[in-house]
């Protein structure tokens, strides 16, 4: 089902509380105030400060035309899903800067240029309402998929409405469901119901800021006579639900996000909630008549033991009725890892990584027995089946590329080993003579953590080669070697390297390579990401001078630390809508959803190991810190802009060297359409050639 959450948390540490942030301690408290005129001002002047210097670079436009002309191409492969015969995609380029919503045939879409029907012009809709709509996406009706519920953001925050549509009129359907802007869950039951969960005022609400109450609402009836089917407790991170189609009879799950880690699950029959006891930090989803657990920590039970990062399964009806004898769809190895799968109609295609190169299965589920068969992949660093539409069709696109072979989609249909080529995007930017090694560095505690590297074959090592050097490490997100278009049109194809890090905290190696890097392990992540520079340096491929580093939100909190730890070791930092101040983080929008992450600040213990890290409190006068570019978005509702704006202020009344720049809108993503995606591009591009080169 959908995953609100991820897993596992340690034992709550004895609670005394650290003292509360005052101007005293914080004088730049007044910039969380996100558009208090005091800090739009301050946002004004520091933007025109770094658009002075970084638009005057010369590579400057010449790097914007070139990411603006990539994110606009034609030749980009659409992302599709299957309804009712139709293949519905949404597409932006640069004559509809805010999308359209388009429809095909599978048939038209062999075609190298298929026809396209336009199903909503967001950007004529945004013109006639006078609003900036983002599109957040649709959720249709099974099994016609006539009446869709579309999210529409505005200016990209992940706070949204929810307006009926139908795709048979092309209008929004007068007097239908209707939400105003918040952070919603809603879900089809029927025509006439649906699932909610919304924001009905302060109560209904997590102290993360999601809701916590789930509705069945009738149509024709106020959101506020919708009937409670569940309600979480306040201290939680939200709630959620799934409801499946295309078994006998439709089935509900209800799930409570206990915290970022940790749920529990509930099914629905009528107006019956059964508790499902299954692991707290394991992934739940149904197949037919089948249960899927993904496990993130060991499971001893009646007498088997299976793994952390299995998939195990067995009849529903048989767990309800106590049985426990799971089958195991996949176990991981040391180096293959379960990234995630996709539910077709009638199995599973397990998308692996073995050693962050990426491998596929297929898993065929027919009359109560699992068949099993390895899906041919072309050889690739990125291999991934996506399913079209798994309650009805057993069809599947594989996606495949690399950091120099563009992606590559092959039709696929569950049982059968042929695939047919689909779609082939055309190079992006000169390939030629770049070549991709994977190396290892050890880190502080001698864990061997990988990373990929790509440059030119036979570049110099004499130590000023400009390096790029990127990773995520947190919330088990796994970085793989996709074909990346913006940096290779605007750094590799210069003559730039660009190394991707596998450090723990992320998903890599399966769930306890990501669990080594949570709470009060946290260092670690920090010590693999230094242990990989470090081991970029003593191999000849750059020096402190020419090396960069580049992360954005749990990433941007990455370079923050990197940079105020080492300072010596870089020579330029992007740091991206990140978190700084980890003193505040949990009160500010999301941040309390993500505790199981990284620690309670209140909690003087925990506060204990925040504080060795926490970027903002650790900026020293009288340091010298590499030069750092922070950017974020005012309309960012998930990381608060704030901590870019308070860890800039406090570098500069240090007298060290920071640029600013803010997006009035774009949400957690930065960027609300190609434009600005571009335009946050180059400024970061520009900057780090202007300092590494």
């Amino acid at each position: 089902m959908k995953r609100l959450v991820l897993a596992a948390l340690l034992p709550l540490l004895a609670h005394a509380a650290a003292p509360p942030a005052s101007p005293a301690d914080d004088p730049y408290l007044w910039l969380e105030e996100i558009e208090g005129s005091r800090a739009l001002d301050w946002v004004r002047a520091q933007n025109a400060v770094s658009q002075k210097e970084l638009e005057s670079e010369p590579r400057f436009k010449d790097t914007f035309d070139r990411l603006l002309a990539i994110y606009d191409s034609d030749a980009r492969i659409p992302d599709v899903e299957l309804r009712h015969g139709w293949l519905y995609n949404f597409w932006r380029d640069a004559e509809h800067g805010r999308g359209i919503w388009r429809r095909t045939t599978p048939e038209q879409f062999r075609k190298a240029a298929p026809a396209w029907e336009t199903v909503l012009d967001l950007d004529a809709l945004a013109a006639s309402e006078k609003e900036n709509w983002v599109w957040k996406g649709a959720d249709c009706l099974y099994p016609r998929y006539r009446r869709c519920l579309l999210k529409l953001s505005r200016g990209g925050a992940d706070a949204h409405v929810v307006r009926e549509f139908d795709v048979g009129t092309r209008a929004f359907v007068t007097g239908g469901f209707s939400l105003p802007e918040a952070k919603h869950e809603v879900a089809w039951r029927d025509a006439d119901h649906l699932l909610v969960a919304t924001d009905a005022g302060p109560d209904s609400l997590t102290t993360s800021g999601y809701p916590r109450i789930v509705r069945e609402w009738r149509r024709g009836t106020p959101i506020a006579a919708a009937s409670p089917v569940y309600e979480a407790q306040k201290s939680d991170v939200a709630v959620g639900f799934a409801i499946y189609h295309g078994s006998d009879h439709p089935r509900e799950i209800v799930q409570r996000a206990i915290t970022f880690f940790e749920y529990a699950y509930f099914l629905r029959s009528g107006d019956h909630l059964a508790p499902l006891p299954v692991p707290a930090d394991a992934d739940l989803d149904l197949l037919h008549d089948q249960l899927l657990l993904r496990l993130r920590s060991d499971w001893n039970i009646v007498g088997h033991r299976y793994a952390a990062g299995s998939l195990i399964t067995m009849p529903l009806v048989g767990f309800i009725e106590g049985r426990r004898d799971f089958q195991v769809l996949f176990e991981p190895t040391s180096q293959v890892s379960l990234d995630g799968y996709a539910r077709v109609k009638n199995g599973l295609l397990l998308n692996q990584l073995d050693r962050v190169r990426g491998r596929v299965t297929a898993l065929r589920y027919h009359r109560g027995q699992w068949t099993r068969r390895t899906v041919p992949v072309p050889e690739s660093g990125e291999a991934e089946a996506r399913a079209l539409n798994p309650d009805e069709s057993d069809q599947y696109h594989l996606h495949v590329q690399s950091f120099t072979v563009p992606p590559r989609v092959l039709d696929g249909t569950l049982g059968h080993d042929e695939h047919r080529l689909l779609k082939q995007q055309p190079a992006f930017f000169d390939a030629g003579g770049l070549e991709i090694a994977q190396h290892e560095a050890v880190s502080a505690d001698g864990t061997r953590v990988p990373y990929f590297e790509v440059g030119r074959t036979g570049r110099k090592t004499d130590g000023r080669q400009p390096t790029l050097l990127y990773a995520y490490g947190g919330f088990e997100v796994s970085l793989t070697p996709g074909y990346y278009a913006a940096v290779g049109a605007a750094w590799l194809e210069r003559g730039g390297t660009y190394v991707l890090a596998n450090i723990r905290g992320g998903g890599e190696f399966g769930p306890g390579w990501h669990q080594a890097a949570v709470r009060e392990h946290r260092q670690r992540a920090y010590d693999d990401f230094a242990a990989v520079a470090q081991d970029l340096i003593r191999r000849g491929v750059t020096t402190p001078a020419h090396l960069g580093i580049q992360g954005g939100s749990n990433g941007g909190l990455l370079v923050g630390v990197a940079m105020t730890q080492h300072p010596e070791l870089f020579g330029a930092v992007v740091c991206q809508v990140p978190l700084l101040d980890m003193r505040r983080y949990h009160q500010l929008l999301a941040g309390a959803s993500w505790m199981s992450e990284y620690g309670d600040p209140d909690d003087a213990a925990q506060w204990a190991y925040l504080s060795r890290y926490s970027p903002y409190q650790n900026v020293k006068p009288g340091t010298r810190y590499p030069r750092i570019l922070l950017t974020t978005s005012t309309r960012d509702d998930r990381v608060h802009p704030g901590h870019a704006r308070k860890m800039t202020a406090r570098l500069l009344e240090y007298g060290q060297p920071a640029l600013y720049y803010e997006n009035i809108e774009g949400g957690h993503g930065g960027a609300a359409n190609h434009r600005q995606k571009a335009y946050m591009g180059a400024l970061a591009y520009t900057f780090l050639w202007q300092r590494l080169h």
